[in-house]
């Protein structure tokens, strides 16, 4: 298929012309699981030019730049980097994907924007809040567009639970969201601390991060169980869903935030994220409580992890899987995950795709491009971003700190509680330095 013919294939599944006649440069900084995820969907609907990635692992740099090659449409082979500020130096991208661990978003997503690209930056966006005002600021100052991978914003089946349920009143009062996850996803086994694989350059994948030994359980993909590189569940899983509901309920800023949990049962692993924690984000009339337990079962296995919206007219339960509305009155509305097989064969057997979320990364890119050439914001544009992760963030602090926060936006504070607004900065390992929201 030429690219005429790719073009006229897909004007139809795209709401506005986003696709021009020169096609996005793009480039790729974190080559593994969910980046490949993101930019294959990407060039799905899109017929852009992958230019460049990056990774520190050299292998895993190599099999992507293969995999891409086989995917776009020029079958060009992408130039592959090892440092981020290398690639980002030929300032020939229109737009960048990060898909780092989470404690490389900052430095990479700041300097991504400085060398004039849009971005598409996974979530959370950060690992401390002082990092997230930094993106948020350049952002801005630099005019980009900036998509967060907060993709049920996305979700076909969501936006409808959206808009037939909650926007329809059928919930009426809703006073209470309960937002859960009941997988058993913090990492097992205690294998021992080893030499990095010489592939790897585990000084750059560490950066601002504190320096620990390696070992297996870290890369790829399950340094998500530490808390030197992410913000644990509640910034991997919670943020998905309680930025849903912000979305689904136009919320704004929680009012206060307090959480309680730690390592109660798991404790054999080198793992140190908890693996019970509650976490309450108070709003105006509303109560939204975070669950997550890595072990036992989950209270309904047909949602163990979703959002149950309380009203006082039903109750409606969400996730990636689909919605369950049941009113007080009336008959029970109930949606599956829409699938796209036939237009996307590949999604059916594309090695580790997440295949429910595959429609909603698509959405989410097709969002992206659209406001690329508006420059308007995007469905979870990078203030939406930085609200449900600084929200995730103060959930962990409180567990840590053991009282209630109230963060102050404006100020970037948490008003008398000095202790606190310590934290909302992590100290960077030298020789990184720490962005800076009134300086980037």
């Amino acid at each position: 298929m030429d690219r005429r013919q790719f073009l006229a294939a897909s004007a139809a599944g795209m709401t506005n012309a986003f696709a021009d006649d020169k096609p996005k440069r793009v480039g790729l900084i974190g080559s593994g699981w969910y980046g490949k995820c993101d930019l294959l969907r990407l060039i799905q609907v899109s017929p852009v030019n992958v230019v460049s990635i990056c990774d520190v692992d050299k292998r895993m740099v190599a099999e992507a730049a293969e995999l891409i090659s086989t995917r776009q449409m020029s079958k060009k082979k992408p130039r592959t980097f090892t440092d981020y500020r290398e690639m980002l130096k030929q300032k020939d991208l229109d737009l960048v994907l990060i898909g780092t661990p989470d404690h490389w978003h900052a430095l990479t997503a700041i300097e991504a924007m400085k060398a004039g690209a849009d971005l598409y930056l996974q979530k959370p966006i950060s690992v401390d809040v002082t990092e997230g005002q930094a993106i948020l600021a350049a952002a801005r100052k630099y005019k980009r567009v900036v998509q967060v991978g907060t993709q049920r914003r996305s979700t076909p089946h969501l936006i409808e639970a959206r808009d037939r349920i909650l926007r329809e009143g059928r919930l009426g009062k809703i006073a209470l969201v309960e937002i859960y996850c009941y997988y058993p996803m913090r990492a097992g086994g205690n294998p021992p601390d080893i030499k990095p694989p010489e592939y790897l350059d585990y000084e750059m994948w560490t950066g601002p991060a504190p320096m620990r030994p390696y070992n297996p359980l870290i890369h790829p993909r399950a340094w998500r169980a530490f808390m030197e590189y992410s913000n644990g569940i509640v910034g991997d899983m919670c943020i998905h869903m309680y930025d849903m509901v912000r979305w689904m309920m136009d919320l704004g800023w929680p009012m206060r935030v307090s959480s309680e949990g730690g390592i109660l049962v798991s404790k054999g692993t080198k793992a140190n994220i908890s693996d019970t924690q509650t976490a309450t984000f108070e709003h105006k009339d509303l109560q939204i409580v975070w669950t997550h337990r890595t072990w036992g079962a989950p209270p309904d296995p047909k949602y163990p992890w979703g959002a149950t919206f309380y009203g006082d007219k039903g109750t409606l339960k969400a996730s990636v899987m689909g919605y369950d509305f049941a009113p007080l009155q009336g008959n029970p509305i109930h949606k599956d995950v829409t699938y796209e097989f036939e237009k996307y064969p590949v999604d059916r057997t594309e090695k580790d795709l997440e295949r429910h979320v595959a429609p909603a990364i698509r959405g989410h890119m097709k969002d992206l491009l659209n406001c690329m050439a508006t420059r308007g914001k995007p469905v979870a544009d990078i203030e939406q971003g930085y609200i449900s992760t600084a929200s995730c963030i103060m959930a962990n602090l409180s567990a840590q700190l053991g009282r209630t926060l109230a963060f102050d936006p404006a100020k970037g504070i948490i008003p008398g509680d000095a202790e606190a607004t310590r934290l909302l900065t992590r100290p960077y390992r030298k020789p990184w330095i720490h962005p800076d929201p009134k300086t980037v």
